[in-house]
């Protein structure tokens, strides 16, 4: 018998998956990808609730761009950036739409750590995956943190895998507010 793919180098995201560890969570690397606007793809498509029970969809988020930072509130790399993040909501408040997707939070866990982090923006609950398995079409998340920033059309334009480097964001998030002006 052939043991398929002997020798082959693992992904570095598979050998986390693989240790064994119970630490719950796949980190990311911080890599980043930008996307040139010729090389962006389609909008994306994605509908959710917020905590607040309101319901959205990508499309209510055309217009203007939008960052979509996918986290919970036990994730050693989120309340890392959370600060970060929090500023750069502040910063960038009117300019772009931020929004959280919480992947296993309820809403009390999820609402403490934002008062925790003073996070000003709004997330979906995604215990069910629903807003990430949608958004695996266009670029995986892959890892929490994760963080998406989306153009006015509401295609991807970056993503970070990871904890998102407040400078790098910052860049990343200004390049984007500069396309559509």
């Amino acid at each position: 018998m052939v043991m398929a793919g002997c020798g082959a180098e693992e992904d570095p995201l598979a050998q986390q998956a693989n240790t064994g560890d119970e630490k719950g969570y796949i980190a990311g690397d911080g890599t980043v990808s930008e996307y040139a606007p010729d090389q962006r793809g389609e909008p994306v498509q994605f509908s959710g609730t917020l905590f607040d029970g309101t319901e959205l969809s990508a499309e209510d988020l055309r217009g203007k761009p939008a960052l979509l930072n996918f986290w919970y509130a036990a994730c050693p790399p989120c309340r890392v950036e959370a600060p970060d993040l929090a500023e750069l909501a502040q910063q960038f408040e009117g300019q772009i739409a931020f929004y959280g997707v919480n992947l296993r939070d309820d809403q009390a866990t999820a609402e403490a750590f934002e008062r925790t982090f003073g996070i000003p923006y709004p997330s979906f609950e995604d215990k069910d995956g629903k807003v990430v398995m949608a958004l695996n079409a266009y670029v995986p998340p892959r890892a929490v943190p994760t963080t998406l920033v989306l153009d006015a059309q509401g295609r991807v334009a970056a993503r970070i895998l990871g904890i998102a480097d407040r400078s790098i964001l910052e860049t990343l998030l200004e390049d984007t507010v500069a396309e559509t002006a």
